[in-house]
């Protein structure tokens, strides 16, 4: 599998990010993560494929994100703060990748 991706940087949070499909664009992601991410700033478009190596994260398991859910979040590292309601959505990012 593979999909050209739009990566979405967020102003509020350094090293946070969202990947979407290009053609979807932000469509799928809820409102109420939008909120907290604050206004997206398109970072980089990519061809993300499976055997891709991204800096932070399995490009398996976001391509099987966006497919499942329209989206991946990316949180910053974790010795970051994180605020609760983005670690839960990574916290369902990974129980839905197992």
């Amino acid at each position: 599998m593979r999909k050209i991706c739009s990566i979405y940087r967020s102003p509020c949070k350094e090293g946070m990010y969202l990947y979407v499909e290009k053609s979807t664009g932000l469509k799928d992601v809820p409102a109420a993560l939008l909120e907290r991410f604050g206004t997206p700033h398109l970072a980089m478009t990519l061809l993300i494929d499976q055997g891709r190596d991204l800096a932070r994260v399995d490009a398996a398991k976001v391509l099987e994100q966006i497919q499942c859910n329209g989206f991946y979040l990316q949180l910053p590292p974790a010795n970051d703060k994180t605020d609760s309601y983005m670690a839960d959505i990574n916290l369902k990012n990974t129980k839905l990748g197992r």
